[in-house]
Parts: C-alpha cells; sequence; structure tokens
C-alpha cells in the first residue's frame, strides 16, 4: 500500500510542478510586445506588458543583456535593462517564423 500512495503523491508533485513551470502561453499572445525601441547602437529593444525586456540586433539575432545595463535610444534618452527575456524573444519569433 505505500507503493501505491507513493505514485499518487509522485503525480501530485508532478502536476504542480508542471502548472508552475508553464509561464505565460507565447502562442495565445500573452508575451506580446508592447513596445520596440530602437538603440543608439543599432540594437532593438522590446518591452513586454510585466515590464521585462530583451534585445536582438540589427540582424535581427537574439542579443544576452545583464540586468540593470544602461543604454542609450536612438534619440538620446537612456534605458536601464529590466530583466532578460531572450528565451521568450526566442519563442515569439519561432512562432512567427512558423506562419
Amino acid at each position: 500500500m505505500s507503493i501505491r500512495k507513493s505514485l499518487i503523491a509522485l503525480s501530485l508533485v508532478a502536476t504542480a510542478l508542471s502548472a508552475v513551470a508553464a509561464g505565460p502561453d507565447v502562442s495565445k499572445g500573452d508575451a506580446a510586445i508592447v513596445q520596440s525601441v530602437q538603440l543608439k547602437d543599432g540594437t532593438t529593444m522590446h518591452h513586454y506588458k510585466d515590464g521585462k525586456m530583451s534585445m536582438e540586433d540589427s540582424m535581427g539575432k537574439i542579443v544576452y543583456m545583464k540586468d540593470g545595463v544602461s543604454m542609450e535610444t536612438s534619440d538620446g534618452k537612456t534605458i536601464s535593462m529590466s530583466g532578460n527575456e531572450v528565451a521568450r524573444l526566442f519563442m515569439q519569433k519561432k512562432l512567427e517564423n512558423r506562419k
């Protein structure tokens, strides 16, 4: 009977972990970009609804940027990096390329 209880507990834990790890559903547009800002060096910074950001270079390649780094926009304003959503931008670009 203890094996049966262990299997039930394991299935409950697996279900709970999968629900937590799901994150925003990119296919439904939950990870949609709210604003894209052109930076002075030619890269583009994307802002999401939750305040996090991601970057891509002038060729469209996704770029890693440390949290808190200050960058200058093409019009001279300064923006501080908040979050680094590399995976979110990757999945969004992957879904866009499917269409």
